[in-house]
């Protein structure tokens, strides 16, 4: 019974491998993001809650991409499994394809219809704050962050398209420096240091944008200067020919990953505005909470990626029973060590909202949160690694199904019906949506016991 969950150390040893520079992008990632938050912070509640809407907004656009690429890295990992250079190829175009029509479409929504978006969250209590404020911030911020959108599509585009080979070390590197670019330009453009003017928050804008310039010129620069180990960038640009019958199988297996980010993010986005019904101090102590959630979470994101890479090249390589041994390993080891981040979290929950300039109605309500957060991780943990599962052998449709429609028709109804029909306080309502995930996590059992998941999608191809 052990030897089904538990790994040999050599498989232990490729895990980390392959983990921890993705664990250490994300960790430096998050732990940068909890200080340009606490920078933001430190101008007010208006200030951190216009941040936080705006970035909500955006995260529509931030994983649409993530969908849609995430739908052709299923046959970039199987391809290379295979060892069929053409295959990557083919599937690099279409991702730059779709890269760029996204970062276009978002930039021309964003800029016509940002500032409806952001007013749509400011319908609750100011609990003394400055709703106009709040809302001029928030499009200035959202209108800056709009000039990044372009370098973050085509960075994910060659970033995904490296980890399929087993690459995470380059974009580990990559993310690090827009990292510290940023951390550095926050520190200067919003305070005001180095003789630059202080610019508040539209100087975080501006330091993210910078960033993604910085980390876009280096994943480049490495990525074509290592043609002899990146084959598929052989004559990538040559021509922009793809097989149309790769499109169509593509297109089929994405579309509904595309689709479900884009629902589920909506779904995210829904739920915050209906939040934001409780008032600017409940936006506010959500956003502390989202940022730390972010760090506790570093390892989920990577163990999710190490599904999609391992499991998905032992399917490529026609190797079903090795892809469920290691998937079913997988999935033990991430509950493992969310268990014990789960009670890291708990923890730190009455110290991280003393890091904030914030009223101590919000830091008790944050530190409320992050307790419910860090009970509620295992079961969310558990989720992730099944969606990234059955993702990985390309049943898209059913992993719309599980995440887009069960987020649409439990997440976010039992949200809007507590918050639109019910006096309940906000922690109230937050922990029965964080717990209303336990249904999910049944289902994902049910499905991963029945080994449906596991084909090979590029066969025939």
């Amino acid at each position: 019974m052990l030897k089904r969950f538990i790994g040999s150390r050599a498989f232990y040893r490729s895990v980390l491998k392959l983990l921890i520079p993705i664990i250490i992008q994300q960790f430096i990632s998050s732990f940068v993001s909890l200080l340009d938050n606490v920078m933001v912070g430190s101008l007010g509640t208006e200030a951190i809650s216009a941040a936080s809407i705006a970035n909500s907004v955006m995260m529509v656009f931030n994983l649409a991409i993530f969908g849609g690429l995430s739908g052709i890295s299923i046959f970039g990992a199987q391809f290379f499994g295979k060892g069929d250079m053409d295959g990557m190829r083919h599937t690099f175009r279409i991702k730059m394809y779709f890269s760029v029509f996204c970062a276009l479409a978002a930039m021309a929504v964003y800029r016509f219809f940002g500032e409806g978006f952001i007013l749509s969250f400011l319908r609750g209590d100011s609990n003394g704050g400055d709703m106009a404020l709040t809302l001029r911030e928030g499009t200035e911020y959202l209108n800056i962050m709009l000039l990044g959108l372009m370098p973050f599509a085509v960075v994910q585009a060659y970033a995904g398209t490296l980890r399929e080979t087993g690459e995470t070390v380059a974009p580990m590197v990559a993310g690090i420096c827009a990292i510290v670019t940023n951390l550095v330009l926050n520190w200067v453009l919003i305070f005001g240091h180095l003789g630059f003017a202080a610019m508040g928050i539209r100087g975080a804008a501006v330091a993210t944008v910078i960033s993604r310039y910085v980390e876009l010129v280096i994943v480049l620069v490495h990525a074509h200067r290592h043609t002899v180990k990146y084959v598929f960038l052989r004559g990538a640009y040559r021509s922009g020919y793809v097989p149309g019958r790769m499109v169509a199988r593509v297109a089929r297996t994405a579309a509904p990953l595309l689709v479900n980010e884009v629902l589920w993010s909506l779904g995210m986005t829904f739920i915050n505005q209906f939040y934001s019904s409780r008032g600017l101090n409940a936006v506010a102590a959500l956003n502390i909470t989202g940022t730390a959630w972010n760090l506790f979470c570093v390892i989920m994101f990577a163990m999710g990626s190490a599904v999609s890479i391992m499991v998905g090249q032992r399917l490529g390589a026609g190797d079903m029973e090795d892809a469920r041994d290691v998937d079913r390993k997988l999935i033990f080891l991430t509950e493992v060590i969310h268990i014990l981040m789960g009670i890291a979290m708990i923890a730190a929950a009455p110290y991280v909202p003393l890091l904030y300039n914030v009223s101590d109605e919000v830091r008790d309500l944050t530190g409320r949160l992050l307790t419910v957060a860090g009970l509620a991780l295992p079961i969310h943990s558990f989720a992730h690694v099944t969606y990234f599962t059955i993702r990985s052998g390309g049943r898209t449709l059913i992993t719309f199904l599980f995440d887009a429609v069960y987020t649409w028709c439990v997440t976010v109804l039992l949200a809007f019906c507590l918050c639109r029909l019910t006096d309940m306080k906000i922690l109230e309502i937050y922990f029965c949506v964080q717990f209303i995930d336990i249904i999910k996590l049944v289902i994902g059992l049910l499905m991963l016991r029945s080994d449906f998941w596991a084909r090979n999608v590029v066969s025939e191809l």
